[in-house]
């Protein structure tokens, strides 16, 4: 697991609160369009599973809800140390990546549309709130709830291959 590293975005107001862990994943069968999220919230000696699944999906729609649902069952500002697999989720945040995009009016540095922006504009309103820091973790390395939450997400988008 690497060092923490803060959000280029930072809450208008430090929270005082709760100091939560966001464990978060996104799983997508990219030929189906089948995909799944899950995140686990720990805070104290208690744990929240939050999963769901979404048909014609992409994997990285999905890495972004994982955490989007996560931060959204929060009531009160917190600290939150956000733990991923997901480069892509950890950069944006953490090489002023949004801030960019945000700039040059949603374009990414190559002048095309950035993908996710519905979800990338709630999770900054939501980092101006939280005190978001970021955790990687290699994908399948051992990590307990990275594995717990991969789990969690493959069942999420297996369910949908039945429908």
């Amino acid at each position: 697991m690497t060092a923490p590293v803060l959000s280029c975005i930072r809450p208008a107001n430090p929270p005082t609160g709760e100091h939560v862990y966001l464990y978060c994943d996104g799983a997508c069968d990219t030929q189906a369009g089948h995909g799944g999220w899950a995140c686990i919230l720990k805070y104290g000696n208690k744990e929240m599973e939050l999963k769901g699944h979404s048909s014609e999906t992409t994997n990285n729609r999905m890495e972004l809800t994982a955490l989007l649902e996560g931060l959204r069952v929060l009531k009160r500002p917190c600290v939150v140390m956000v733990v991923t697999d997901s480069q892509y989720l950890r950069n944006a945040f953490t090489q002023k990546w949004v801030l960019n995009w945000q700039r040059n009016g949603w374009k990414t540095a190559s002048k095309e549309p950035v993908k996710n922006q519905d979800l990338w504009e709630e999770l900054i309103a939501l980092a101006k709130v939280h005190d978001l820091k970021f955790v990687w973790v290699k994908g399948h390395s051992g990590h307990e709830y990275n594995e717990r939450v991969d789990k969690l997400a493959v069942e999420e988008r297996l369910k949908l291959r039945v429908k």
